[in-house]
Parts: structure tokens; sequence; C-alpha cells
């Protein structure tokens, strides 16, 4: 195993804990994946299925293809989180890490015809960046795959109708920031919701949210500053996700 696979074996793993701190988790049925470097089809890491994310460790992870061949590891995966992986990191040569969630914001807001409002700086962050994909079923089908690709397009994120949330970044700490902020955008909304009945809800002019969008992207580099300082948190509460 070389060295930036081990880099990219701890980052997955640290990210698959913080979720589990932030309470994202599913049970066993969402997944997180990281491209590895190298020439040709390109192979991916995901968690082995079976396990809660507080169980994931860098050395558990298992190695996949785009053809779904188990290359590194003694577990299966979970075949719905192969075809929406498989499918992000066979068209986006910049998507090495892709995180998907089913929390309960991310889900409500993906039941929600009008997907993602404007009604707060962080879901401004999104404005024109964010793809939508009309729900299918549970992913067993591989067809699915050129549709999803079709919806994420160049977008850094992708609301799954009736489903839940995905993100993509040119590193874990790019698409975990993202997943965090997306998350937040939908919590802040749900919440907004729930005051609809007390006081109209003011949304973000569309002029202004581009604009705003355009200032988080000149402050992108933060997102590994941040990824570093949650590094040092979950090293001081629980560093096994190393092992």
């Amino acid at each position: 195993m070389d060295t930036q696979e081990k880099k990219l074996r701890l980052d997955l793993a640290a990210a698959y804990r913080l979720a589990a701190m932030f309470g994202w988790e599913d049970t066993l049925y969402t997944h997180f994946s990281v491209r590895l470097p190298g020439k040709g089809e390109p192979r991916f890491l995901i968690n082995p299925f079976g396990l809660m994310f507080d169980e994931i460790t860098a050395s558990n992870l298992i190695v996949v293809d785009v053809r779904g061949k188990i290359i590194s590891g003694d577990a299966k995966y979970n075949p719905a989180g192969f075809t929406i992986h498989s499918a992000v990191h066979t068209a986006r040569d910049d998507a090495h890490c892709v995180i998907h969630t089913h929390t309960l914001a991310g889900m409500a807001v993906a039941a929600c015809e009008s997907g993602l409002l404007n009604v707060n700086q962080i879901s401004a962050e999104f404005y024109e960046q964010l793809g939508y994909h009309d729900y299918e079923g549970v992913a067993f089908n591989l067809e699915e795959r050129s549709r999803i690709q079709a919806s994420l397009d160049d977008n850094m994120a992708l609301i799954l109708k009736n489903h839940g949330l995905l993100s993509v970044g040119e590193t874990v700490a790019d698409a975990f920031q993202i997943m965090f902020y997306l998350n937040k955008a939908c919590e802040i909304q749900l919440a907004t919701a729930q005051m609809s009945g007390v006081s109209a809800i003011e949304v973000i002019p569309d002029k202004l949210a581009q604009y705003v969008s355009g200032q988080f992207k000149k402050v992108a580099y933060e997102r590994q500053i941040v990824w570093d300082a949650w590094l040092r948190k979950l090293d001081r509460i629980d560093p096994s996700y190393k092992d």
C-alpha cells in the first residue's frame, strides 16, 4: 500500500467517524467513497457492508472497481451504494470523494417540490451548484448510473429526490465540508418552515444569492483548514479510526 492510499484511507475513515458524531448514520445504509490514484478504470475505497460508521477504520475499508469487482478487502459492499458511487467516479475525474447521506433534514428537503430554498447565507452557497435527481426506487439498477451522472452534471452536490443528499469534492475535506453545510442548509430550511405560520419567510433574491455563492468559491481553500481542525478533535476523542 502506497503513501497516497494510506492517507486516503485515514481521511475516509475519519469522515465516517465524524459523520457518526454528527448523527448522520442510517444504520448500515449510506456510504462515502474516495477514488484511489492510478491510471485505467477508477478504483475506490468504500465501507464494508455490515459495519456501523463508528466501526469503520482505515484498514477495514474495501477497494472496488467500477465493474463491481472487489479488489481488496474481505467483505461485501452495499449494491445501491455501488450504483451511486460508481456512477460519479466514472463520470467525474474531479470528484475524488463522494458522500451520500440520509439525514432527517436532508430527506425532508428532498421530499419538497421546491427543493433547497435561498433562506440563509449557507443555502446561498449552493446557488446554481446543486443538481436534482428524480427518485427511481432503491438504486439497484445499474442503468440508473447514466441518469445520476446527468443530474449531477458539474455541480458540487445533488439532492436525490425522495431519498437524500450527495456531495462531491476533489478531496475528502472538500466533499465533507460541502455535505456538512448542505445538511445544515436543509436543517435551517426545516426550522424555517416550522416558523412559517408565525412569520413570512424571507428568501434571498437570486442575484444576491449568486453573489454570495461567488464569495464562498473564493474561500474554498478554507475547507482543508476546517478539516484539519475536525481531525484534531477526532484524535482527542477517539483516534481508533486510524487502526
